[in-house]
């Protein structure tokens, strides 16, 4: 059903009390009429290894320059914290900071007019800028804060794995290419065969807050003190 920007207006004060809060419990009725509804033979993920990042930026650079990201926000980020260690025996460590791209996403559940929304086909978190009103509901929902308005068409914007730029192409996404030190590894977690799978059968991972229930598809290996020196 297309709601227009009138109708969304009309409505705000109401959306407004349930924005707030971006729960992710769901009746196990919803949830086995979801699982029957759309089985994908897709569910892309990434895997960001911190001990081969080195902090250089290569991909928010690639990931700027292919989906043409202005100034003044990024859908990605590597977040430096250290040093650790005495000098000259000093590491850092770095981590990716973007879209997560949750099984049960809370800013697809909390948008009121469904620009928020999972690729059935690839389990993708997407966004339809046609239909997004700039409410921001998604912003205050996602927990890894991650999202932003797209200060030109002021819809909400975010890492979609360059499915519109590169994926449609049949490419990986902007910033695995150009990582130096291939420290991201992207694929098909329903692929056992996949890179991404048996990396992430052989070393040990984490995920961000997975005690929310969201079910995050970014994935990092965790840094070793000492294996990053500069």
């Amino acid at each position: 059903m297309q709601v227009s920007k009138r109708q969304f207006l009309k409505g705000v004060g109401a959306l407004l009390a349930g924005a707030s809060f971006y729960g992710v419990t769901r009746s196990p009725q919803a949830d086995s009429t979801q699982a029957a509804e759309a089985t994908p033979e897709i569910k892309y993920a990434m895997v960001h290894d911190e001990n081969a990042c080195i902090g250089c930026n290569a991909c928010v650079d690639a990931c700027r320059e292919v989906n043409h990201v202005p100034d003044g926000v990024s859908r990605v980020k590597i977040e430096r914290s250290g040093p650790f260690g005495e000098y000259p025996e000093q590491s850092y460590h770095f981590s990716r900071v973007s879209c997560q791209h949750c099984e049960a996403a809370p800013c697809v559940r909390v948008c009121p007019t469904g620009a928020a929304y999972i690729d059935k086909a690839t389990g993708i978190v997407a966004v339809n800028s046609d239909r997004c009103v700039g409410c921001q509901y998604c912003i205050a929902a996602c927990p890894y804060q991650v999202r932003y308005i797209h200060p030109e068409t002021r819809t909400a914007d975010k890492c979609d794995f360059c499915q519109k730029s590169r994926l449609a192409k049949g490419l990986e996404p902007a910033c695995v290419e150009a990582c130096p030190t291939k420290a991201l590894t992207f694929g098909n977690l329903k692929d056992p065969e996949s890179d991404l799978v048996k990396l992430l059968k052989a070393k040990p991972s984490y995920r961000a807050k997975v005690d929310l229930g969201t079910r995050p598809k970014l994935f990092h290996i965790q840094t070793i003190d000492g294996e990053i020196m500069l």
